[in-house]
């Protein structure tokens, strides 16, 4: 079977790397791909919203199944193009699509069909907006309704930074179209868990519990990032708790857009905070977190591939997904500045001693090679990945892939699965 991925993160290393074990599969393409993805699929110079030109290069391929990765060719209906051409592809609608691409097209589904969420209210006018913070009061969540790369959200714990934000969305226009309309929401008190769900617009079934890290410093401080590692499972969602997240956020979602007259197919993503009062919906993505994807997927034990072809051709009630017991961490190394303006182009040294560490992977997100050297080329450079039986033992693992691999500025959180570890676990100060 020949298959084309469309991303060029971690992510989709994650996805090659896990695609690439089924016994189906005899080809890999990436579009565009990255230095470390190139190691195991061949890379095609297209960008990922060329969808005219993808479309071509699975018919001219014959690709027999398309996986897409990031939400922005999904927002723009690379699924609708490839159905349209008879071409197998994984990943939802254009019109499911926009359950991540707009927050306030969510929070709306959310209210009718009664899913947990936080109040809000929705903006277009800077002045209208300032004025309800000030009724409120902070702590408050401000957020553009569009994508942006998962820095679009601002916790502000002051009114003047709720105010700050909504000038940098509405006056500034600093994400462009995708600020044009905000939303100004409670603050939810909690802990963060993503539970991803396979999903062929009736059947849905869970996959193991992930927990990611937004912030780019340790102790969840500074601005957030698209994730600065991620661990699984997460403790704090047990099975009682995920029967409810099943049977109050993820089986009312997709029937509710059936009722909306979408069939959604691919992957659901609910980011939940989980309160005193029970789960609550966060945000939704339509497609693998990152860096969810690389703790998640060296748990899948069942062949990707079977899943997703189920999933495509709406038989998922009859697969049985089954799952590694062992524990997975990754923790991010990111280029200086990021999530600001960041530096590119610094050679990177270690990746081959890390990689020679056992039940450690490294995954690429932002390579590429430069001569003999692969160097920096993204904010999100390397995702080292490493599982075992504990936690604690897949943290040591990942840390110290981390602590082989060096390039100038490289940045990493210390702390990646404090919220899971017990006080005296684990020594997280001498990171």
């Amino acid at each position: 079977m020949r298959i084309l991925i469309v991303g060029s993160g971690g992510r989709e290393h994650a996805l090659a790397w896990k695609l690439k074990q089924s016994p189906r599969v005899s080809q890999i393409y990436c579009a565009p791909g990255n230095a470390g993805i190139a190691e195991i699929a061949q890379c095609i110079n297209i960008n990922v919203e060329e969808i005219e030109r993808l479309v071509g290069f699975a018919r001219e391929h014959q690709i027999e199944l398309t996986v897409v990765g990031p939400e922005a060719p999904l927002a723009a209906g690379i699924v609708d193009a490839f159905n349209g051409a008879g071409l197998p592809i994984f990943g939802p609608v254009k019109a499911a699509a926009r359950l991540e691409a707009s927050k306030i097209f969510a929070k709306e589904l959310m209210r009718k069909y009664q899913i947990p969420t936080a109040e809000s209210r929705t903006f277009t006018e800077a002045e209208q907006a300032m004025a309800y913070i000030r009724s409120k009061g902070a702590p408050l969540v401000v957020k553009a309704d569009g994508l942006a790369s998962g820095k679009g959200v601002v916790v502000a714990k002051t009114v003047a930074e709720a105010e700050e934000a909504v000038r940098r969305m509405l006056v500034a226009a600093e994400f462009g179209p995708a600020g044009a309309r905000i939303i100004v929401e409670e603050f939810l008190t909690g802990e963060e868990v993503s539970v991803l769900a396979f999903t062929d617009g009736t059947t849905v079934i869970p996959m193991v519990s992930a927990q990611d890290h937004k912030a780019v410093y340790d102790q969840d401080q500074g601005p957030n990032t698209g994730g600065m590692g991620a661990y699984s499972p997460a403790p704090v969602l047990t099975p009682e708790l995920l029967q409810q997240v099943e049977r109050e956020v993820l089986q009312p979602t997709i029937a509710g857009l059936r009722q909306e007259g979408i069939i959604y197919q691919g992957i659901l993503y609910a980011g939940l905070m989980i309160t005193a009062e029970g789960p609550k919906v966060l945000e939704y993505n339509v497609r693998f977190g990152d860096p969810e994807c690389q703790v998640i997927l060296p748990r899948l034990e069942s062949d990707l591939v079977e899943i997703m072809l189920a999933v495509i051709n709406r038989k998922l009630a009859g697969q049985t997904i089954t799952w590694h017991e062992h524990h997975a961490a990754c923790v991010v190394m990111t280029s200086a500045g990021y999530p600001g303006p960041y530096q590119q182009g610094k050679i990177i040294t270690g990746l081959a001693e890390a990689a020679a560490l056992p039940e450690v992977y490294v995954f690429h997100g932002g390579t590429s090679a430069h001569g003999s050297h692969l160097v920096t080329a993204g904010g999100r450079v390397l995702a080292v990945t490493a599982w075992g039986k504990t936690l604690e033992a897949a943290l040591n693992k990942a840390y110290q892939g981390v602590s082989t691999i060096k390039f100038d500025g490289a940045h990493y959180r210390t702390d990646i699965g404090h919220r899971a570890i017990k006080a005296g676990a684990i020594s997280l100060a001498s990171r």
